[in-house]
Parts: C-alpha cells; structure tokens; sequence
C-alpha cells in the first residue's frame, strides 16, 4: 500500500529534525557512558550504536520510506532490531524506545503502528528489567507512560491535521463556488444588460428611424408638386433624427433619458402627442386621470417607452386616425392607456420577432412590465382598433431590472 506524504510545512519539518537530533543524542548518550564508564562491552556499545545511527540515518535519506507503507515498515523493522541489539549490551538504549515510538505511530497505520508501539515499549521493559535484575512498577511505568504520551500526542497532530485538510478542501471548494457563481452573475448580467438594451434600442432608435422613414417617404411623395409639404416632412424627419441622437448619446453616457429631463412622465407624454401630431397624420391626444405623484425613474422610463412604441406602431401598421394616451393614478397604482381607431390585429397571431419584420415590440412591453411587477394586456381585434394597458404598482418589488439608472 502506497501513500503520497504530505508536503512538509516549515513547522513538520522542525519537528523531523528535533526528532533526528534526540536519537542521535541518545544513542551518543549510551555509547558515552558505555565508554565513560568502562564497561565490559563498551566498544560493542559503541558499534551497535554506530550501527543504530547509520539504520536511521537511512530513513530520512531515502523518499520512498516516506511515500510507501511497506518500506517504512521494513526500514522500521531494521532499526529495532539494531536497537534491541544496543538494549540488550546496555540499559541506557531504553531512551531510544521514545522516538521509536513517535517514528512508528506516524510512518505505520494505525493498528500496526500501536502494535508496533506496545511491543517496543514491552521489549524496553524486558530489557531494563533484565540489566536491574528486578522488574518495579517505575521499570514499567516509565516505557509505558511514554508510549501513552506517544500516541496521544501522534494520534491527537493526526486529527488535526486531517480537519486541516477538511478545512483546506472546504475553502477550495468555496473559492471554487465563488467564483462560479461570479461567473453565473456576470454572465446573467451582461444578458440582462443585452436585454435591457435591446428593448431600449427598440423603443427608441428603432422606432425614430422607423419613423424618419415614413416621413422620407410622404416628402418623396410630395415632390415636386408640393415642395412645401415636402420640406415639413423633412424638417419632421430632422427633428426625430436629433430626437435619436440624443438617445443615442444616452446609452453612451447612462443619464436619465432625454424625454424626461426636466419635466414629468405626464408633461413627457403630453410632448409625445404633440410631435407625433406635428409629424404624422395621426391625431394623438393625451388625458391625465388622478392626482400626479412622484415614480420611481425604473417606472416613468418603463411607461413611457411603451407609450413611444405604441404610438409608433400606430403610425406605422394601424392607419388609424385618432389615438388617445391616458396615464392615470389609481391609488396604490398607476395605469397608462393607449387606444387607436387603426385596422387592429389577432393578438394570438403575431409575426414572429425577425430582423426584417419586426416582431420585437409586446415582448418588450411585457419584459418591461415583469422586470418592475406589472403587467401588460393587449385588446384588438381586425377592424377594431387597438389599445394597450400597462400597469404597475406604486411600491416597486424588491429586485428589479435597472431600467435607466445612470
């Protein structure tokens, strides 16, 4: 069984070293006072604790014992048999069996690191008790209180890092999220601004080079046999173009729509009436129901670019005579009213949306209307007329589409 270790932290790492640094300490302790103390076999201490050291000294020299389960075992496995070699020349080599266990708890899972542990601190009894000549609860406690601190302490660092590593998995795991869902709202933004602007473009240039096409056409027609007429037309044409420039330079810049500067959505409305009367032969007269109170931008931008396409496509499709704009205050409420004379249509029988053929203007309205919590009804019938009804409610929802905020 194989196991990728862990990247060492500065931390893992000073301790690895300590750890070094207290077996070579000792088995430099033992072969000192083997020497120190003229022991009968103090030059074999020496050399088993030679020994010992140059076993260990191949663990940290060797990345493959740290990477795999089976040759830390094995490179274990020689080290304590070196070690119960010095335990049985000297009683001093007990020591060792401290780091010993540390060594076992981490490199061993965790059954066979216990065993490991419990039979080192077994063989380090043995082996203190057979150099006294006797076995005192101190030969045993010692051994086996240093193994239980072993295993507290390996098993405990363990746990740690393992809700560590839970930790780092969870934070990656919401950076991951995060950023997704930065992605999913900007992605929704940007198709939300598309939108926005698609129903801006419509209701306003769209509609004005529309118009400035009629009025093109009624001057041409108008050549030469009435130049005047056909000059009005033109200067008509002209004056919807500027109309559009400054639309234009609306979406650049994000203000307030033009229509709307300095003056109400009822005195906006009243202007639309007035130039669409100037301009076409279409008589549009506007009525004011209720006591005027103050909208929010979202509303008098949304209402009033239903009454600019309305209108629009009443010029342009109905052949109507008459139109009425009504904007009334129903309380908690406000309505806006746009009924034509023209020819009318099937509302169940729409073309669809196209580039050529239009198509874009009610799905509009009505993503207008849901965007602010309104709604939109369409009545007509061919022959009958028209007329168009937006509603929306004074208090506005929670979240809406900013329509024309700068």
């Amino acid at each position: 069984m194989s196991t990728a270790a862990p990247a060492l932290t500065p931390t893992t790492r000073a301790l690895a070293w300590c750890l070094h640094l207290l077996i070579v300490g000792l088995l430099v302790l033992a072969a000192g006072r083997a020497v120190a103390d003229d022991r009968p076999h103090a030059g074999s201490i020496v050399a088993v604790a030679v020994a010992c050291g140059l076993a260990y000294a191949v663990g940290p020299l060797l990345p493959r014992i740290r990477r795999s389960r089976r040759a830390a075992a094995w490179w274990l496995a020689a080290v304590g048999a070196v070690w119960l070699v010095l335990l049985g020349l000297s009683p001093d080599a007990i020591w060792v069996a401290f780091p010993l266990y540390f060594l076992q708890l981490h490199l061993l899972p965790r059954r066979a690191g216990l065993a490991a542990v419990i039979v080192t601190a077994v063989a380090a009894v043995a082996g203190f008790g057979a150099h006294t000549g006797s076995f005192t609860p101190a030969t045993v406690i010692g051994p086996a209180l240093g193994a239980a601190v072993a295993v507290g302490v390996v098993w405990g660092y363990q746990a740690l890092y393992r809700e560590s590593e839970q930790r780092r998995q969870l934070i990656e795991e919401l950076t991951a999220t995060r950023a997704d869902l930065a992605r999913a709202e900007h992605t929704a933004g940007v198709l939300a601004e598309r939108a926005r602007l698609a129903r801006e473009i419509h209701d306003t240039l769209a509609q004005g080079l529309s118009s400035i096409q009629l009025l093109l056409r009624a001057a041409e027609r108008a050549l030469p046999g009435r130049p005047g007429a056909a000059s009005g037309h033109v200067d008509a044409a002209r004056q919807v173009a500027v109309d559009n420039l400054a639309e234009a330079r609306r979406f650049v810049a994000a203000l307030t729509p033009p229509t709307l500067e300095g003056t109400t959505l009822a005195g906006a409305l009243e202007r639309l009436c007035t130039t669409t009367s100037g301009r076409h032969r279409l008589a549009t007269r506007f009525h004011l129901v209720g006591d005027p109170v103050s909208l929010p931008t979202a509303h008098e931008v949304a209402l009033l670019r239903i009454a600019q396409s309305t209108v629009a496509n009443t010029v342009r499709h109905a052949q109507a005579a008459t139109a009425e704009i009504t904007l009334s205050h129903l309380g908690d409420r406000i309505a806006l009213h746009v009924v034509d004379d023209g020819s009318g249509f099937d509302p169940e029988h729409l073309p669809a949306p196209g580039v050529d053929g239009g198509g874009f203007g009610l799905a509009a309205m009505r993503a207008r209307m849901a965007a602010l919590g309104g709604t939109l009804a369409v009545a007509s019938a061919p022959g009958r007329g028209t007329a168009v009804t937006a509603e929306l409610p004074l208090t506005p929802p929670t979240s809406t589409e900013p329509e024309a905020r700068p």
